[in-house]
């Protein structure tokens, strides 16, 4: 895959271009940028299959760069630093990105997915824009985070659906992946651990109640409290509740 790095530190494109010569055969580097309105001529020219793209640069920011860019027809791995809430908008929207320092392991894995995976879904992005604190907000710093349209990406078999978030009744842990059961009827299984779907949703009205089972409480009908507590939700469905996790989900919502 021919590739592109597009960050204004150098520091950063040199290090990813040892790391990716030495662990990504796969990859062949046609370009190295510090300047963003460079990168965004390379791609134009080289038409790349995958970029290596920062978000936070001056004069022309990641998303800018995108924008003009057209039609997206290659991989893109979004390359930042660490930022709670900009971790959960790539969660979110589904998307790929590598934290500074970029960790090797992170990096093989990453190129990986993008040789398999479908180019962008435009939504993808969108969600993105909608999740991820403006450039130069210090949303995440203040502690509050960016708002939204309430939607999630879920990446399954057969590509990305995008649901609303309420429209999602609970979430059951499957080895190393997620079903989401959607009030529709509909099922998708994704390929996210419980514990990584609860650090994107513990902020949008769900709750884990065991370790297997995380719902949102908009769609509890009933606490049925005994030796075994359980819920019950809207689609009749009985989940089970951790004896731990009881008291504090009856503190946290102001069941008596």
């Amino acid at each position: 895959m021919k590739a592109l790095i597009i960050d204004d530190e150098p520091d950063n494109v040199r290090l990813l271009a040892l790391q990716l010569n030495r662990h990504c055969p796969q990859v062949e580097l046609v370009g190295q940028f510090t300047d963003s309105t460079e990168g965004l001529k390379a791609i134009q020219v080289l038409r790349p299959a995958l970029v290596f793209l920062d978000i936070e640069m001056p004069m022309m920011n990641g998303f800018q760069l995108l924008e003009r860019v057209g039609e997206i027809n290659f991989h893109i791995v979004f390359v930042t630093a660490y930022d709670q809430y900009a971790v959960r908008a790539f969660r979110f929207s589904a998307l790929d990105y590598l934290l500074k320092p970029i960790d090797t392991v992170d990096l093989i894995a990453t190129v990986r997915r993008a040789e398999t995976t479908a180019r962008i879904n435009p939504q993808q992005l969108e969600l993105m824009r909608q999740y991820y604190p403006p450039v130069g907000h210090p949303a995440g710093a203040a502690g509050v985070p960016p708002t939204t349209k309430g939607r999630i990406a879920l990446p399954h078999a057969s590509g990305v659906v995008f649901v609303d978030i309420q429209k999602i009744i609970y979430c059951e842990a499957d080895s190393n992946y997620t079903r989401f059961f959607l009030d529709s009827g509909e099922q998708y299984m994704v390929t996210k651990t419980l514990g990584d779907v609860q650090e994107v949703l513990e902020l949008r009205d769900f709750v884990r109640v065991h370790r297997q089972y995380m719902v949102n409480v908009n769609h509890i009908q009933k606490l049925v409290k005994g030796e075994g507590t359980y819920l019950i939700l809207s689609n009749g469905t009985n989940i089970p509740v951790a004896r731990q996790q009881k008291e504090r989900l009856m503190e946290r919502f102001g069941w008596v």
